[in-house]
């Protein structure tokens, strides 16, 4: 996992391989998908689209 992720310009760091897969891109849903059904049913809207430069988790 650390590979793919290191091919796609991803800098991971972590104690145990096991936690990668938490960060693995197919653990995520499309965030466009998502505002868009947010914003159809009224519950939010766009007003920005940002790009992540870091995740930190601790």
């Amino acid at each position: 996992m650390a590979r793919r992720l290191a091919r796609q310009g991803i800098v991971v760091v972590a104690e145990r391989a096991s936690t990668l897969s938490e960060e693995a891109p197919e653990a995520y849903k499309e965030i466009g998908a998502v505002v868009d059904v947010m914003d159809r049913a009224g519950i939010g809207s766009l007003v920005a689209r940002l790009c992540p430069l870091a995740v930190i988790k601790g």
